[in-house]
């Protein structure tokens, strides 16, 4: 067989056997709503079950539950850090919104995003800012994070301009904005150094370094590519760091 054809085939296939899938599973769910509503015929009235209510899940009976590495472990990996730093109040610029309103509940938050966000909370507020241009004065931060974000700054993925540099001009400015003595903390994917246009850039362990030169590296931490290789790890080296595909580091910065 002509490999090129047998090549042009592969995605029909895959399209076919997700198809087949999600007939077979709709079968059950049509079964599963048939027995529930026979057994709900022996028990209090309590709810109305129609049909046309209906609203299929059809993929969640897995043996295990799922979760984004990346940003299960980051966040948790910040948490613990505000939870020892106990800093009066916290900015953070554009990082996972669960994160501020989370943290929120034990640190005052003020939370900033490019695409601000209506989010309503006590100990917390929500604002617009560009990475790009900080609306806070030189070394005024004394507790910042930047998590999951400057790999995105540049390449347009969300309405922002196309600058290649975006990514260094976002770091001078989180250095800039940093106080003497303060907290940043920063993360970014990790591994073998490319762009993947335009969702994210990949960095490697000296670049991040390099980058906030004239900062200190009070720990770095790892959330690998693999999940037998662990969940989050601490002060891993940089040539594991570098080994990765797709991992995730976890950078507290301190300005001395």
């Amino acid at each position: 067989m002509n490999s090129k054809k047998a090549a042009g085939r592969i995605p029909f296939v895959h399209t076919g056997r997700r198809l087949l899938k999600k007939i077979y599973k709709y079968m059950c769910f049509y079964s599963s709503y048939q027995q529930f509503r026979q057994l709900s015929m022996h028990t209090q009235n309590r709810f109305i079950l129609r049909w046309k209510d209906r609203r299929p899940c059809l993929f969640d009976d897995t043996p295990t539950t799922g979760f984004d590495r990346h940003y299960v472990y980051h966040t948790a990996w910040a948490a613990r850090v505000l939870a020892q730093t106990k800093p009066e109040c916290h900015v953070d610029i554009s990082s996972f919104i669960y994160f501020s309103a989370l943290v929120s509940a034990f640190v005052p938050v003020k939370y900033y995003d490019y695409r601000p966000a209506y989010l309503q909370l006590n100990n917390l507020t929500s604002d617009a800012a560009d990475l790009l241009k900080l609306p806070f004065e030189t070394e005024s931060i004394n507790s910042l994070s930047c998590m999951h974000v400057v790999e995105h700054v540049g390449l347009g993925r969300y309405g922002d301009p196309l600058e290649p540099d975006g990514d260094l001009k976002a770091i001078t400015e989180l250095k800039r904005v940093l106080s003497a003595g303060g907290s940043l903390l920063f993360v970014v994917p990790v591994g073998k150094t490319k762009i993947m246009f335009n969702a994210h850039r990949i960095y490697s362990y000296e670049q991040i370094v390099n980058y906030f030169k004239g900062l200190h590296l009070k720990e770095f931490s790892l959330i690998p590519d693999k999940p037998e290789d662990g969940g989050l790890l601490y002060n891993v080296s940089k040539k594991e760091a570098d080994s990765q595909n797709y991992g995730c580091g976890c950078f507290w910065f301190i300005k001395e």
